[in-house]
């Protein structure tokens, strides 16, 4: 039931009490840490689009409506953040997409979650006696169709896989040993060549989520009768054990022993200043060995594609659905048909290999075709 007495808090206010409420969550385990924090993040992009001083009670549908639309105009900056060092990147995107000349503007499902974090705001707000009727209901703008996902969330192609893993290892490989003359010296710049090679393996390979990636401490790995794990902590606090293929174990090995800068933080990934990687630095990683790749085979991938990326293939190559779903971090296997991507002449090559005609000892053209 709703308090008797209206509490006329402003956005600001009213934002604040919420994401202290959403944080506190996480120590019930409730929510988790990674989940609150999104919450945190839209609330506060929704306070910057609201106005901070605004009364939350005044706002009305159609302001959630022109809330909803400026955030989908947003720049989906996470294509455009160049780390530091790196040269000045031209940023990506259609031109005539929400958002700046030739920038995309947000996805549907970016959409889609917005909406849903500032429902959860509202819904809390009316029963808490912020505002008298939750304007989420007058509210008539919702994310577009799927339709697809983008290009650079797609799952890569086999042979686009193989070059962005090739040009992986070829950066692990020489990346350990330092530049002829400079034996002796160690430059920051220089440190990253291993741990960005262990990046893209382990997200081409094994496919995390890209906080779990970033979430990573050294002692999360760990070897049991030969073979090496990855302890991975997924969402709602459920953990998964994950084995790492032998190519990924040596590098992450080789990383350890020769990449990885000495730091009091126990992160696995480090950026040049030492400080754990952030998640918006991945883009810049996987960019930057791209562009390593023979433009044939190169093609533009976000860490979430690469998340598809590892799905679709160890689909297609037949391993069982729920080793897949394990390996994902997923409790469904239902939410694997989201991850699955078409292949080009899959459709041709099971057909050609179909299970019931395999076997089969007479020709397909042989006989005269006349029954006898």
């Amino acid at each position: 039931m709703r308090p008797a007495d209206l509490n006329r808090l402003t956005v600001q206010e009213s934002a604040d009490r919420y994401v202290e409420l959403v944080r506190a969550r996480t120590s019930t385990g409730a929510l988790s840490p990674a989940t609150a924090e999104v919450y945190a993040r839209d609330v506060a992009t929704f306070v910057e689009l609201a106005g901070p001083d605004r009364v939350l009670d005044d706002l009305s549908g159609e302001d959630v409506d022109a809330i909803l639309l400026a955030f989908a105009r947003k720049p989906d900056g996470r294509r455009t953040r160049p780390e530091p060092g790196d040269p000045a990147r031209t940023p990506v995107g259609p031109p005539g997409q929400p958002g700046q000349p030739g920038q995309p503007g947000q996805s549907p499902s970016s959409q889609a979650r917005f909406r849903r974090s500032v429902s959860a705001l509202f819904k809390h707000a009316a029963l808490a006696g912020w505002v008298q009727l939750d304007p989420m209901t007058a509210a008539t703008v919702t994310a577009r169709e799927r339709g697809g996902l983008r290009p650079e969330r797609r799952a890569l192609t086999r042979e686009q896989a193989q070059g962005l893993i090739g040009a992986a290892r070829a950066l692990g490989e020489n990346g350990g040993a330092p530049a002829p003359g400079e034996e002796g010296r160690k430059r920051r710049d220089q440190r990253t060549e291993l741990r960005d090679a262990l990046i893209v393996l382990l997200l081409s390979t094994v496919g995390p989520r890209v906080s779990e990636l970033v979430r990573a401490n050294v002692e999360d790995f760990y070897t049991n009768d030969g073979v090496r794990y990855w302890r991975i902590f997924g969402k709602g606090g459920r953990t998964r054990d994950v084995p790492l293929p032998g190519d990924v174990a040596r590098m992450l090995e080789v990383y350890l022993a020769r990449g990885r800068q000495e730091s009091a933080d126990k992160a696995l990934l480090l950026s040049w200043r030492g400080r754990r990687l952030a998640r918006g630095d991945v883009q810049a990683v996987i960019d930057r060995v791209q562009r390593r790749v023979d433009p044939e085979r190169r093609r533009s991938v976000t860490p979430h594609g690469l998340r598809h990326t590892t799905a679709t293939h160890l689909l297609a190559d037949a391993v069982d659905m729920d080793a897949v779903r394990r390996v994902l971090g997923h409790s469904d296997l239902a939410t694997l048909g989201r991850y699955r991507d078409e292949l080009p002449g899959e459709l041709e090559v099971a057909m050609r290999t179909h299970p019931l005609l395999r076997g089969r000892e007479t020709p397909p053209d042989a006989g005269d075709g006349s029954g006898r």
